[in-house]
């Protein structure tokens, strides 16, 4: 098309030349619309990835406060039993720690 006309050029140069450009066009279209595919996947990944990372970002906050509260309750506990129940909560840890090493064998 950009050779259409010109002068000085024989006609089955041009026609030659019109053929290769229109070919080079296709090539083009295709690997543009190649490209255009492998976009919209990556930003389907992409907002797949943001979902998911918004639920963990979610799950943690509540395991967060979960910790908080249990943190608290254990600081009121340790407080109100004094150095006994202390000493329960520390052989009852080594408990739960054994049966769960001796499981793990």
């Amino acid at each position: 098309m950009a050779y259409r006309g010109m002068k000085g050029v024989p006609q089955d140069d041009t026609s030659y030349l019109e053929r290769h450009n229109d070919n080079m066009v296709g090539d083009l279209a295709n690997k543009v619309s190649a490209l255009k595919n492998i976009s919209i996947t990556i930003g389907n990944d992409v907002r797949e990835q943001n979902r998911l990372l918004n639920e963990m970002d979610t799950d943690f906050d509540s395991g967060r406060s979960l910790l908080a509260a249990t943190m608290n309750k254990l600081g009121i506990v340790s407080r109100a039993g004094g150095s006994r129940l202390q000493c329960y909560l520390i052989l009852f840890a080594l408990l739960v720690f054994f049966i769960i090493y001796s499981l793990m064998r």
